[in-house]
């Protein structure tokens, strides 16, 4: 989407989120977001993504690279709340859940087709979904109350853009799949109430 503003999308996501919130919810965001209605962090430098880029040994796609150098991370809402990572605190999903992600790959026993699994939009599956690729999957979001966002660099679908997954890892267990993050971050960004 290479017309895609992220500063002014940001800034009017942020804006209608704070505004949904309650007088003592308010309390817990720093007095400079309340001012400047703004829950991005201070954007990345390319230095910076060049850092976490050979730390992990990857090359960000363009439309993650522009989100972080406008916002280096999206500030949680609350105290414990969810929040997308800044170029530091992302990390390699498998490592810290190994014995989960093995579990699940010798469970799930039913192979999805290519037929199945390119399918994105409101016609998708939350089954279908290929547990090994979590293996070398990428946390860009805090994980709260099961929820989490994954970078999936096994899937291109658009240009140079991995596939993002919005997991349910609680009761209602399923991967919600998109084909980018801008088309993952437009429907996040069309609703302020999102994991509200």
């Amino acid at each position: 989407m290479k017309n895609f503003n992220w500063e002014n999308r940001i800034r009017e996501w942020s804006k209608q989120r704070i505004e949904l919130l309650e007088d003592y919810q308010k309390e817990d965001l720093p007095q400079e977001v309340l001012e400047s209605n703004f829950l991005g962090y201070p954007g990345a430098t390319e230095e910076e993504i060049k850092v976490t880029e050979s730390r992990l040994g990857v090359t960000f796609p363009n439309s993650y690279r522009e989100f972080l150098k406008t916002a280096n991370g999206l500030r949680p809402i609350c105290k414990y709340g969810f929040e997308f990572c800044g170029t530091e605190d992302i990390v390699w999903y498998a490592p810290d859940h190994q014995a989960w992600v093995d579990e699940l790959m010798e469970s799930w026993n039913e192979p999805v087709t290519d037929e199945e699994y390119f399918v994105y939009g409101k016609e998708q599956s939350d089954y279908n979904f290929r547990p090994e690729y979590l293996q070398t999957a990428l946390e860009i979001s805090s994980e709260d109350m099961g929820y989490i966002f994954l970078f999936n660099p096994q899937v291109t679908v658009i240009d140079d853009e991995w596939e993002v997954w919005f997991c349910s890892f609680s009761t209602a267990f399923g991967i919600y799949r998109y084909r980018s993050f801008d088309e993952m971050m437009q429907e996040v960004l069309n609703d302020p109430e999102f994991l509200l």
